[in-house]
């Protein structure tokens, strides 16, 4: 059984998709959902779906000790970044090397970076004129967004889309996507 850590900073429809996704699963099993934010609604639903929660300060998430420790009170094999916004310290980017990954709102390389998550991308994109986005699944490097690239999907992007019609967008690609690639990496040799 892999054990995986799904790290999250906001409202959860991503974690709470890849926990529904793996629900029935023999081999993948969702044991934490972690988050930097106490209000973040991602608790509630992981909470409502009996998969434990916890909150975790700036100054303990960088602390070596304690993350190893919960880590391995609950046994965590995998990490999944699903819309966390804090950098993932270099102490667990080593430890969890080829079993941490995030998703990103756009087609890496471009619209990556420090600031560039949520409205702020989709608003980069509809400013750019750029007649298509998508998401990014890679592999968490110590450098914001530059990890090695595992999957991306694309949309098109018409004249007339606002920001919020390319986030809609955006989270069909997230929702049909990321529990599939998440699986497909997590099996691997």
């Amino acid at each position: 059984m892999t054990n995986i850590a799904i790290f999250v900073s906001g409202s959860g429809t991503n974690c709470e998709n890849i926990i529904r996704y793996f629900a029935d699963n023999n081999d993948i099993n969702v044991a934490l959902v972690l988050s930097n934010k106490a209000d973040a609604y991602a608790l509630v639903r992981a909470e409502r779906l009996g998969v434990p929660t916890i909150v975790v300060n700036r100054e303990s998430f960088n602390n070596q000790t304690y993350m190893m420790d919960l880590m391995q009170q609950y046994a965590i094999d995998f990490i999944v970044l699903a819309g966390f916004l804090m950098m993932v310290p270099p102490f667990l980017v080593e430890h969890y090397d080829r079993r941490l990954v995030n998703i990103h709102p756009a087609l890496l390389p471009k619209y990556g970076g420090k600031g560039m998550y949520g409205h702020h991308i989709h608003e980069a994109v509809r400013r750019n004129n750029e007649t298509e986005t998508g998401i990014t699944i890679h592999y968490v490097s110590n450098v914001c967004d530059s990890g090695e690239i595992i999957f991306q999907a694309k949309t098109p992007v018409a004249p007339t889309d606002t920001p919020e019609d390319i986030a809609a967008n955006i989270h069909l690609l997230e929702q049909k996507h990321f529990p599939v690639v998440i699986e497909k990496v997590v099996n691997l040799p």
